[in-house]
Parts: C-alpha cells; structure tokens; sequence
C-alpha cells in the first residue's frame, strides 16, 4: 500500500499514476485476505468488482481524451477539462474521488467492508495502516480534479468519443455510484459465494457453522 501511493504521488503522467496505484489497492485486498474467510473473503470480493468499475471508467476516460500523435496523458493535459467538458470531466472526478475512498461511492463502501473484515479479526495496526494510506491516496486523486477544474485550459479537447467507449463509461459510473449506495446485494451474494466455496471444497467445515457465522 505505501510503496504504490508514494510513487503514484511523483506521478506526472496519469496512466503511470494509475497504474502505481493498483499496487495500493492490491494492498488493501490483502487486508481482506489476512483478515480471513468469513468477513475477509466478501469484502475483498466486493471491492474487486468495485474496483473493476472505478478503474476502467477512469481509463476509458483517458482513452477518449486521447488521439492518435497526441495520447494527453499528463496532469497538463487535463487542465480546463471541466470548462470545456464538463460531463466528461464529473465523470472523471467521480471516479477519482471513488478511488480515494470518498462517500458515498463504491471505493469507500469497498475500503469500509476491508477495514471492518480486519478489525473484527483483531487486525487493528493493519487498519489503521491501510486507513492512513487512504488519506494519502487522496493527495493525487484529487489533484487531478484540482487540474480539471481550476486550472485555466491551454489547448482544445479532441475527443475520441465513439459509441462503445460512451456505454463503457455509463456502466462504470453505473456501477460506482450504484455500489456506493446499494452495496447490500452485492456483499450479500459475496458471502453466499464464501459459503458455497466451503462446502464445496471443504465440507469438512459445517453448513450449521457457516449459518451461524453468517446469522
């Protein structure tokens, strides 16, 4: 988790600091896995699919800010973007605030079911850590923002906005604000999930014990 924050933070180039943060939220998946299977496992199955539609819309994004000879991939390139895209550009923040973690979108909610898993299984310290690099994850996520909206814009937009690219952006936003703020069903199915794996592959371990748990 620190490693991936502070290189993603020396980050000018926003695919590279996308993909330094990956190692951060790869850290807070194992969180989930140390914390173990009967609130680890769903957690971390909720904030994979969480991270899926976080991640590729703000990549999806980047794509069609892009262009043949000219890819737009530094801080530079999105300064004004919300002057002269503005849907373009909330969208863009909204996934730049979910993967800091910010309510009430699918990256915080995620992040909430990890560090919960990892208290109730007495991994305090770890928490707190993963707690800590959250807040510093906030620092770069939201300097993107801070570039789109207030930063005067120095050259004009060519978008490669084509019919796929726009489906794929309106589902993951779909799915990021729709895991913010549903997030029920979906950790629920997780752990249903958790307890098909055991009886499956480990019937040893009761389906009285796993109801219990669940209850």
């Amino acid at each position: 988790m620190s490693i991936g924050n502070f290189i993603a933070i020396a980050q000018t180039n926003i695919k590279r600091m996308l993909a330094y943060s990956s190692i951060a939220h790869a850290g807070y998946a194992l969180i989930a896995i140390i914390a173990g299977d009967e609130w680890g496992t769903p957690s971390m199955l909720f904030y994979m699919l969480a991270y899926i539609f976080m991640n590729l819309g703000a990549f999806a994004v980047v794509i069609v800010l892009g262009r043949k000879g000219e890819e737009n991939l530094n801080l530079d390139d999105y300064k004004g973007l919300g002057y002269k895209h503005p849907v373009l550009a909330i969208t863009m923040a909204l996934f730049m605030f979910s993967l800091a973690g910010i309510p009430p979108l699918a990256g915080f909610i995620g992040k909430f079911y990890i560090f919960s898993a990892a208290i109730k299984s007495d991994f305090i310290i770890l928490a707190v850590i993963g707690v800590i690099n959250s807040v510093i994850a906030v620092y770069y996520y939201l300097r993107v923002t801070v570039y789109m909206y207030m930063k005067d814009p120095e050259k004009e937009f060519a978008l490669s906005l084509t019919l796929d690219m726009v489906l794929a952006l309106i589902i993951s936003l779909w799915g990021t604000i729709h895991l913010g703020i549903f997030p029920a069903k979906i950790i629920e199915f997780a752990q249903k999930s958790n307890l098909l794996y055991y009886l499956v592959f480990k019937p040893h371990i009761t389906l009285v014990d796993h109801i219990f748990k669940l209850v």
